[in-house]
């Protein structure tokens, strides 16, 4: 397929259009790649927007250590087949101290994510760090700018932000200061699937249904990726089930769901169905994220 209809035509022109700005105005920049879905539509928008050339920003992946083995693999297939410099963070003082989600909480996002993106972000010495936050996603994340100023020290102070009239973006800087830049903001979770659907994108094998060993915690379903590190409770056996993700993020805390839909327009279809938001399927995630964004999260 290759005729988008008018407002998904509309959104990818605005995505590009921030791409081609932002690094017209950025000195380092960097694409955040998870190797989730909205990653890798950037990843893509990024190869449209300067084709034929090969792509002129590296991906830089933040690996907590606890990633599905499926999205460290299509991470490294994609930037391999797409020619993308991939740059990978760990947090290693973190891995030695044996940080994990099973442990620690919010601490475990908070060294493993957060601090590890602060320190990748200042090693690298990165002026405009792309990302595909949507809008849509999350409150904290409605309240976000497409062009995000960060402080010094990587925060973000959403009374700061700068007004965005008409789609003009202030990309200027000062000192020690830098933006987070969000081509995806506009864009709804139906938007996007149906993007992938008629680009014929590449995504991660997880958000397609297929049986998978899961164990059901709270009402909620976890896929056991790494039986050796799981933290198994008393008599727990990890059963078969048809899930998918709608989302995905570090495996002991992502909870998959119920899903019969085999292909990329099943998906586009169950997505209309849809009566939650995608992050519910973060165990993390509740009344923390806006405190982690303004520490430097995502």
């Amino acid at each position: 397929m290759n005729g988008l209809p008018a407002h998904l035509a509309a959104l990818e022109s605005e995505a590009i259009h921030v791409l081609r700005n932002g690094l017209s105005e950025a000195r380092n920049p960097v694409v955040l790649f998870s190797g989730g879905k909205d990653s890798t539509v950037l990843a893509h928008l990024v190869l449209r927007a300067f084709f034929p050339s090969r792509p002129p920003i590296p991906l830089l992946h933040i690996d907590s250590t606890w990633e599905f083995a499926e999205v460290l693999a299509f991470r490294d297939a994609f930037a391999d087949r797409h020619g993308f410099r991939l740059i990978v963070q760990v947090n290693e003082h973190g891995r030695t101290q044996s940080i994990n989600p099973f442990d620690h909480g919010d601490l475990y996002t908070t060294i493993m994510r957060t601090d590890a993106l602060r320190q990748a972000l200042t090693v690298g010495g990165y002026d405009i760090i792309f990302g595909g936050a949507r809008r849509d996603e999350e409150a904290t994340r409605a309240k976000e700018r497409i062009v995000s100023v960060r402080s010094t020290n990587h925060a973000w102070e959403p009374r700061l932000q700068r007004p965005e009239l008409w789609r003009c973006f202030n990309w200027r800087m000062k000192p020690g200061e830098t933006i987070r830049a969000f081509p995806l903001s506009n864009w709804t979770e139906h938007d996007l699937w149906t993007y992938i659907l008629m680009r014929e994108l590449e995504v991660a094998p997880l958000y397609i249904a297929h049986e998978r060993k899961v164990v059901t915690r709270m009402g909620m379903r976890i896929v056991v990726d790494d039986p050796v590190r799981m933290r198994w409770q008393p008599g727990e056996t990890a059963l078969p089930e048809k899930v998918r993700f709608r989302t995905l993020g570090c495996w002991p805390v992502t909870a998959a769901q119920p899903s019969e839909a085999e292909t990329i327009a099943a998906v586009v279809l169950e997505t209309l169905r849809a009566e939650t938001s995608e992050r519910r399927g973060r165990l993390g995630d509740d009344g923390s994220l806006e405190r982690q964004k303004r520490e430097g999260y995502f």
